[in-house]
């Protein structure tokens, strides 16, 4: 099935992505591999072209590079056309001995978790490859000009950077050029902006297009817990017959034309229902009651 699109970069992409960590990380008992490769085909196959991963999604510290490979794995196996599909990945966060967890935004680092997700990918270029967490052991600028000569050398597309505040994008904007800046990847949800509304206002006042990571509360429960928490998302979903998780996705939606939820899944069925919400129209008061939650 076809969906609304949006633009990154210079890429074209459905209006939600599919955030693949719980299918590797963070879930207890762990996702079965046979139900991880049709959990990302059914977010294929309803009409998301946007996979989200990173190097660091894996079950431990040995096994770095789990979930990237189970989306080389899917999309190897998926009947549709792989061309249309674009995929983003992260690197810049270390895992090591004894789960360690650390950052690195050197070039040398930066290089090496690069091409290791290229290998992993099993692809020669990277659609779009975000710095995963500030490093701040360096000057910001310092990561962001990795990346630029991994861009200058054909590596990759399209730039990002995630968990950045105002001040970074606007650095990263800075060294990148006008318009280099393709996406900035914060957490984002009706339980978490605090922190994150300030961006995403800020990218769509720059072109940069803003991509929510755990938009409907994170692997922690937070999706399930909507109608409960908020009024508001229980009132406009029985009004309209549909999930309370495809109600926030339609709302994140409205925010922007640059916004771009990823939200993740480890069951076909949840990615289903979400995807569900790139066609679900809000009215105007459906959207003045939602706004209540960030106002």
């Amino acid at each position: 099935m076809s969906a609304p699109t949006r633009r990154l970069g210079s890429l074209t992409v459905s209006a939600l992505g599919y955030g693949a960590m719980p299918v590797s990380l963070g879930r207890t008992p762990a996702v079965p591999h046979e139900q991880a490769i049709a959990t990302v085909h059914a977010a294929l196959d309803a009409g998301i072209t946007f996979l989200d991963t990173a190097d660091i999604y894996a079950p431990t510290w040995v096994t770095m590079g789990h979930n990237e490979k189970i989306v080389a794995e899917a999309l190897a196996s998926w009947g549709g056309d792989r061309s249309s599909v674009t995929i983003a990945t992260k690197g810049g966060i270390t895992r090591s001995e004894g789960e360690v967890w650390g950052r690195d935004g050197s070039a040398a680092y930066l290089r090496s978790a690069l091409e290791k997700s290229l290998a992993n990918l099993q692809v020669d270029v990277i659609d779009l490859y975000y710095w995963h967490r500030p490093d701040r052991s360096i000057r910001f600028a310092e990561g962001v000009e990795a990346l630029a000569a991994l861009q200058q050398e054909g590596l990759i597309r399209e730039v990002g950077i995630s968990n950045a505040n105002v001040e970074e994008i606007d650095v990263a904007r800075e060294v990148l050029g006008e318009g280099g800046l393709a996406a900035v990847q914060n957490q984002f949800s009706p339980t978490f902006f605090h922190t994150s509304l300030r961006e995403l206002q800020h990218c769509g006042e720059h072109g940069i297009s803003f991509v929510p990571w755990s938009p409907l509360g994170g692997t922690g429960g937070g999706a399930r817990g909507l109608r409960d928490r908020f009024p508001q998302v229980r009132q406009v979903a029985d009004a309209h017959g549909v999930s309370a998780q495809q109600v926030v996705l339609a709302w994140e939606l409205s925010l922007g034309e640059h916004v771009i939820p990823i939200p993740g899944a480890g069951r076909p069925e949840s990615i289903q229902d979400s995807a569900k919400a790139m066609m679900l129209e809000l009215r105007e008061e459906d959207l003045t009651l939602l706004g209540e939650i960030i106002a």
